[in-house]
């Protein structure tokens, strides 16, 4: 009897040790996470900070055995930890090219991509600038270094030198500029980033480099703002129709003269009409679809609820509806 049942303990063990190994001898993972439990980090662009945080907050109150830890950096660094394997999580403005998905496949994993929302590039001037409204090709010209001074813009601007500010070399405002504003053609160098690029995670709750971008456009009448949107929406305004005082947002026109009838401003229904020309998508994508803490984190961001805080936030969501009434003064 003692015998049988010391060999039912070392069938036991061994069945324990099979379960917690491979094949290959390596240690299997046992997940302990669930789609509104655990930990999970995340990586977005820092030019989305405030919409992610935002969504963050939410799923969080909602599920309160959740935590979501955000790493929020630069473009480039964002895509160096996503594509390491080092997070499974990305929110950024663009979606992986053919040879970053082929090595997502080579490792085995399943990479879901899908759109997000769509941004807008909102360009800022300081309160005591008069000039509110811009051509597309005037913007071409100003990154470019063939307009350096508010006076060729407009003559009677007693400003000097546009002092164009972004946040940092290798963001995706700075990419967007290159590609979609500037076609390519070189920038000039009277471009400046308010921030170095690093590899260190901004904190959001610090002056970030959006946040100075902000600031210095506040304090220098000279200053010309390059930045996402949601980082000058006004948090509120239930009706995302302003934006916050400190800064003026100027109205954008594809037309070669900007006047007032031709220009908009970055609102989300002008984005969803195609009005306003400095658009860009957004795209969420997770390597880790097994059913974990992430995936119910994307899930949510990208479903209803999480949609709804992306209009709330004053861009446009992907999958909800944006109501655009048109008004007329008389019937």
């Amino acid at each position: 009897m003692k015998k049988l049942f010391f060999i039912f303990n070392i069938l036991s063990f061994v069945l324990l040790i099979f379960t917690y190994t491979s094949c290959s001898g390596k240690p299997r993972t046992i997940r302990t996470d669930t789609p509104t439990s655990g930990v999970a980090e995340i990586i977005a662009d820092e030019c989305f900070a405030p919409i992610v945080q935002e969504q963050i907050d939410v799923f969080e109150a909602l599920n309160d055995e959740a935590t979501i830890i955000p790493v929020y950096t630069n473009e480039r660094h964002a895509f160096e930890l996503f594509m390491a394997d080092s997070i499974r999580v990305l929110i950024a403005s663009r979606e992986l090219t053919k040879n970053e998905a082929l090595i997502i496949k080579e490792r085995k994993q399943q990479l879901r991509s899908q759109k997000y929302a769509t941004d807008a590039i909102a360009l800022i001037v300081n309160k005591a600038n008069p000039d509110t409204l811009i051509s597309v090709s005037d913007i071409k010209k100003i990154m470019t270094g063939k307009i350096r001074l508010w006076k060729e813009l407009n003559p009677d601007s007693k400003l000097g030198n546009i002092a164009v500010t972004f946040d940092t070399p290798n963001s995706s405002t700075v990419r967007y500029i290159k590609d979609s504003i500037c076609g390519g053609d070189p920038l000039g160098d009277n471009l400046r980033a308010v921030a170095i690029d690093s590899t260190t995670a901004v904190d959001i709750y610090n002056r970030t480099p959006n946040q100075q971008v902000v600031d210095y456009v506040a304090s220098n009448p000279n200053a010309l703002g390059i930045i996402g949107v949601n980082w000058v929406s006004n948090p509120n305004d239930s009706t995302k129709l302003s934006f916050i005082k400190n800064i003026t947002v100027m109205s954008v026109s594809r037309e070669d003269k900007a006047t007032f009838d031709n220009s908009y401003k970055p609102f989300a229904a002008f984005l969803k009409l195609q009005k306003y020309p400095l658009s860009r998508d957004l795209y969420i994508m997770i390597t880790d679809v097994r059913g974990g803490l992430p995936s119910g984190f994307v899930h949510f961001a990208a479903g209803e609820r999480g949609q709804r805080i992306i209009l709330k936030s004053g861009l446009l969501p992907a999958y909800s509806h944006t109501r655009v009434i048109s008004v007329r003064p008389s019937l």
